[in-house]
């Protein structure tokens, strides 16, 4: 039986929190580290989470592929696919947190999050090319945060780059020398939001650029007109006029 690699901890306020741990291999993506990403994902889904963060301890968020597994057996690369899908696409916002060092395949783990929190020491590479591959299937959360040609020069070289470089070209969203302040106040953001609004933002977010300008406003507006009408917004406007929080905030006081 596997040791446990990854561990899952949903609080009292419905923040699921996702760690990462196993240093020996610098949280590389082995078979058992991926099935058990799922199943942690599996059971903050389960309860409702109302935002997920993916941690880690140990020197490295991740050190990529386990080169090991993959120079002795067949590439079956599903999970990975399935793991980077289940973060995009699940309707709660994922948070990624990057306190060491990041390297190919890990860096699609934290592309495919909604938010990456970066400690301002951390170097960054997408070294695939040096080992006579290509960064393929993380190529698709990474460019749907970068312009191609911002990363290239990182994809074709495999160079290192810093924490203030990804946040420059728009692979992170936060660098700073404060992780965890950083993170509390990004999850205190979100319970303080409507579920349904959040969810609906988040595949916004996604699926407006997609589209042409016309269908856009059409959607749009069919979707702000379903919100305005419905329970939460009487539920936050009530709570607006009576200088209360809606039932939905659990932030700590």
């Amino acid at each position: 039986m596997d040791d446990e690699v990854v561990h899952v901890n949903v609080d009292e306020r419905g923040i699921a929190t996702i760690t990462l741990d196993s240093p020996h291999n610098r949280n590389a993506l082995s078979r058992a580290l991926l099935s058990q990403l799922h199943g942690a994902l599996d059971t903050a889904e389960a309860a409702d989470a109302r935002a997920i963060v993916l941690d880690h301890d140990g020197p490295a968020f991740c050190a990529g592929a386990d080169l090991k597994e993959r120079s002795s057996g067949p590439a079956d690369s599903g999970p990975m696919v399935d793991a980077l899908t289940r973060l995009m696409d699940t309707p709660r916002p994922t948070i990624a947190v990057v306190r060491g060092a990041v390297r190919a395949g890990g860096i699609g783990l934290m592309a495919s999050c909604d938010l990456v929190v970066m400690h301002s020491s951390v170097t960054i590479a997408l070294t695939e090319v040096r080992i006579g591959v290509a960064a393929a299937i993380i190529s698709v959360p990474i460019l749907r945060r970068v312009t191609p040609g911002r990363i290239a020069t990182a994809m074709l070289t495999g160079e290192v780059f810093d924490a203030a470089d990804a946040r420059d070209i728009g692979l992170v969203t936060h660098v700073t020398g404060d992780v965890d302040t950083c993170v509390t106040s990004l999850c205190e953001g979100v319970l303080a939001g409507a579920p349904a609004a959040i969810a609906a933002t988040k595949a916004m977010l996604a699926h407006v650029p997609t589209l042409d300008r016309d269908t856009a406003f059409t959607e749009m507006r069919t979707l702000s007109e379903s919100l305005f009408s419905g329970p939460d917004a009487a539920e936050g406007m009530a709570s607006f006029v009576e200088r209360r929080r809606p039932s939905w905030d659990t932030r700590r006081d």
